[in-house]
This record gives structure tokens, C-alpha cells and sequence, in this order.
């Protein structure tokens, strides 16, 4: 999953401050979920679908 965040990102030419401003969460908090430090929160997972305009199964990898 943390992979396929960094994959989105990257994609869509994103930095990682871009995408936390988006989720109104800090970079280095952002930076802990792409990294796997830290767990993601279904509400950032949902946000993150929309964002990036996929479902939520597909960032947890249950789809390709």
C-alpha cells in the first residue's frame, strides 16, 4: 500500500508537501504514511481515493 501512495504521487507529479496541503496534514506526517511509519486513517485512505481518482481497494493493493 505504501508503495502504491508514492506510485499515485509521483504520477499525478506530485511533491509530498503538495499532497499533505491537500489532506490538511503536515509533510512529515505524510511522509510516515508513504514510508509505513505510521498507519494511514481510513478518512486520509478515502481522501487519497478521491484525490487520486481510484478506489480505496486499489491503494490496499486488493485490486489491480
Amino acid at each position: 500500500m505504501y508503495k502504491r501512495i508514492r506510485e499515485l504521487r509521483e504520477d499525478k507529479d506530485y511533491n509530498q508537501q503538495t499532497v499533505a496541503e491537500i489532506l490538511s496534514i503536515s509533510q512529515s506526517t505524510y511522509s510516515r504514511y508513504e514510508s509505513g511509519h505510521l498507519d494511514i486513517p481510513s478518512e486520509i485512505l478515502i481522501a487519497l481515493s478521491k484525490l487520486y481518482n481510484v478506489s480505496v481497494d486499489y491503494i490496499l493493493e486488493l485490486k489491480d
